[in-house]
């Protein structure tokens, strides 16, 4: 028999005994790949100081150094043209776009775990042309490569991730990538605040290279993780997915948690798969954008969901201040540390974010995205409007900066982890992969569309909104604040098993009062012995050889 044939696998009714409890070994290997978060945003992080650097700007563009004590007109003009500024931001994210895309093809072929890997080996081959750079074109070659890495990291990722952690605490895991983002953007921070004064090509070399360490560190550890169980059960290799579940949930393979919750992953997939039937490679492409829109639980649906989810995540604004906070600070005019500034933000994205650990799972998907939208919102533009009315005085530029940090606070709280939790959960497991790929590659798309037109909005030489730009913003997580009320569905406390059934039974406003009231086993056979028909077993297997 195709695949890794097993016997029999024992099945249960019972919607509470589809897991193992959780123990702090399945706690630890689940929140390991968190790590990778850490430099997917140093790797975002860094290039916001080191455009603001005194060096850099005069290797890059050999504009003379100001005098001792330059007017606000030269410290302006001192800076990096808007289309080299654009360039340099978006071009990682140009890599990533695609490099998410691939990652899900990748996944499916050779697993999560060892897509990380390559991932891992990619990015560490940009970071090593960035850090030998001393010019733009060698500098915008590695970070087109490194942003490859980045995107397979970042799409696989959360799909490892959603796929391997309990139910009970898959939220609190994913939210630990996005905590471990906000660690990378304040190492970075922290690296170009110390190097920042540096006269010498070090002030921008040794931000680049440190990013080698996270790469080993995530590619060397994750090595001796177990694969997803999922991947192995799409592939018909269940006697793998039972191994990886039991190093997963610390239980013996022949124990009934393990068995329960290998039989409703396996009962689930063939269910998916009677709904969508397996075809050629194009076909299964075509499988991600099936079904109508007015059906929630719909592929077409789904794939729209995931996207646009990630979408509006960039709409918040936030990386604006990420990665052009030190300009923006720098155009101010009363702030004499901008790179301080810069790292106080970021400084505040790391505290807050652990709280979405316990309101992910305490209150839910859904109520955390409207109000944390509702929140940023009222802070984007009561920036706007203080900026624009009165931003000379340094008292209400203080004021400013106090509300973009409570801003950044209902971010990282909620948007920040929220939709990368969202987006690793509502896609079934034959287009799973596929799925969560697009969605980071539309976070991805718009990252670099956001990075592209940015500096022609605030830069001397362009727009030059300086705190208008606010209002843009402002007026974008308003959209955000109705897009998370009326389409997002709630999917805490549920299997990626329950979430496919949930989708199917409810509407987004709805989804929270759904419990769950069988399972899939039950649904598609059991036997009288209380196993998985063998029938559903050996068809997965067969179906599964087939790449």
């Amino acid at each position: 028999m195709p695949g890794g044939a097993l016997a029999e696998v024992s099945a249960t009714n019972d919607v509470n005994k589809t897991e193992a409890p959780i123990t702090w070994k399945a706690y630890f290997m689940c929140a390991f790949a968190a790590f990778g978060g850490i430099y997917f945003g140093y790797d975002s992080g860094y290039i916001n100081g080191v455009k603001g650097m005194a060096y850099f700007i005069h290797q890059q563009t050999g504009k003379p150094y100001p005098g001792p004590n330059p007017s606000d007109e030269e410290k302006a003009a001192f800076a990096l043209e808007a289309w080299r500024d654009s360039l340099i931001t978006s071009i990682l994210s140009a890599g990533t776009f695609f490099g998410a895309i691939i990652a899900g093809d990748v996944a499916d072929f050779i697993g999560r775990r060892l897509t990380i890997i390559a991932g891992c080996t990619v990015f560490l081959i940009g970071v090593i042309l960035q850090t030998a750079s001393a010019g733009l074109g060698l500098l915008v070659a590695g970070r087109l490569i490194a942003g490859f890495g980045v995107g397979f990291v970042s799409a696989i990722i959360i799909l490892y991730m959603s796929e391997c952690s309990p139910k009970k605490i898959r939220g609190a895991v994913v939210s630990g990538y996005q905590f471990a983002i906000t660690i990378g953007l304040l190492l970075a921070a922290c690296v170009d605040y110390g190097t920042q004064n540096r006269m010498d090509t070090g002030s921008y070399r040794i931000p680049i290279a440190l990013q080698m360490l996270w790469a080993l560190f995530l590619g060397l550890g994750i090595a001796f993780l177990p694969d997803s169980p999922r991947y192995f059960v799409k592939r018909g290799k269940l006697d793998k997915a039972a191994d990886s579940l039991a190093r997963l949930r610390g239980q013996p393979v022949n124990s009934d948690y393990v068995q329960h919750e290998l039989a409703e992953i396996v009962a689930n997939h063939e269910y998916e798969l009677q709904v969508v039937p397996q075809g050629t490679y194009w076909s299964s492409w075509a499988n991600c954008f099936k079904g109508g829109l007015s059906k929630p639980s719909s592929n077409l649906r789904r794939t729209i969901l995931g996207t646009s989810m990630q979408m509006m995540q960039q709409w918040t604004g936030v990386n604006f201040i990420f990665y052009f906070g030190t300009t923006f600070f720098t155009q101010l005019g009363t702030i004499n540390n901008p790179f301080l500034i810069s790292l106080i933000t970021t400084l505040v994205n790391v505290c807050s974010t652990p709280i979405s650990f316990w309101t992910i799972e305490r209150f839910g998907r859904r109520p955390l995205l409207i109000w944390g939208a509702l929140g940023m919102l009222i802070c984007e533009f009561l920036v706007a409007i203080m900026g624009t009315v009165d931003g000379d005085n340094p008292a209400t530029v203080r004021a400013m900066i106090a509300f973009i940090c409570i801003y950044i606070f209902f971010f990282a709280s909620t948007w920040g982890p929220g939709a990368w939790v969202v987006i690793g959960e509502i896609f079934p497991l034959p287009i799973r992969s596929r799925g969560v790929g697009l969605s980071t590659a539309s976070n991805w798309l718009w990252n670099c569309i956001i990075t592209v037109i940015t500096p022609y909005l605030v830069n001397p030489d362009k727009a030059y909104l300086q705190a208008k730009v606010f209002f843009l913003w402002g007026a974008l997580c308003t959209v955000c604040f109705v897009y998370a009320y009326l389409l997002v569905p709630e999917t805490k406390g549920l299997s990626l098993e329950q979430v496919d059934k949930m989708m199917e039974e409810t509407t987004p406003r709805t989804s929270s009062r759904w419990v769950p009231h069988t399972t899939f086993a039950a649904e598609l056979g059991m036997t009288e012995k209380g196993t998985l028909a063998p029938e559903i077993v050996e068809d997965v297997e067969r179906k599964g050889s087939v790449v």
